[in-house]
């Protein structure tokens, strides 16, 4: 059973692989505004059968607490995702921390449902998976991404040159991050 959140405005669920054909075509419709913050678009990543594969894998971190990839889906329209939000790396122990990212459909940016989905699945981060830390990547020309970070009140801690391969390029990123003052 995968995990459902809730916000005002939004439904928020775990992809499964059921999900790949809808999962691939949001990221078709999406190539060119994605280009600047995410993976090359080479002929796997245009593949239904490759991100089935990558859902399972994702399907199957989540079961073991490492991994958690959430459709954002409208209240009203629960058959149409406009965004993902992901907690990637999550490592416990000592660590207590994971790391952030997240897409917004093209014709749904400027309307706050990254803001809204990203604070929802951070509390579930605290409260459920009770991480100490998240940690957010950003490209610099990312302002809108940067934004919606900020305004969660994620600090920024410095920049990393070089630090993800960005549509063939490895860019440089800023980090930010949140910490749960409310650890226990």
């Amino acid at each position: 059973m995968s995990t459902e959140l809730h916000t005002r405005r939004l439904y928020l669920r775990e992809l499964t692989p059921d999900d790949a054909e809808m999962f691939c075509e949001f990221l078709l419709k999406n190539r060119e505004h994605f280009a600047d913050s995410g993976p090359a678009y080479n002929d796997e990543y245009t593949d239904i059968a490759f991100h089935r594969k990558q859902l399972e894998r994702s399907q199957n971190e989540s079961l073991d607490g490492r991994h958690y990839k959430f459709g954002l889906f409208k209240q009203t329209d629960k058959n149409n995702i406009i965004g993902t939000v992901a907690l990637s790396n999550i490592v416990m122990g000592n660590f207590c921390s994971c790391f952030l990212g997240y897409r917004i459909d093209k014709n749904e940016c400027s309307n706050g449902f990254a803001t809204e989905a990203v604070s929802e699945v951070t509390k579930f981060a605290f409260n459920m998976l009770k991480l100490h830390r998240i940690e957010a990547n950003i490209i610099p020309e990312n302002k809108a991404s940067i934004q919606v970070v900020t305004k969660l009140g994620f600090v920024y801690e410095g920049a990393s040159e070089k630090y993800l391969l960005i549509n063939g390029e490895w860019q440089k990123h800023l980090h930010y991050t949140l910490i749960n003052d409310n650890w226990e």
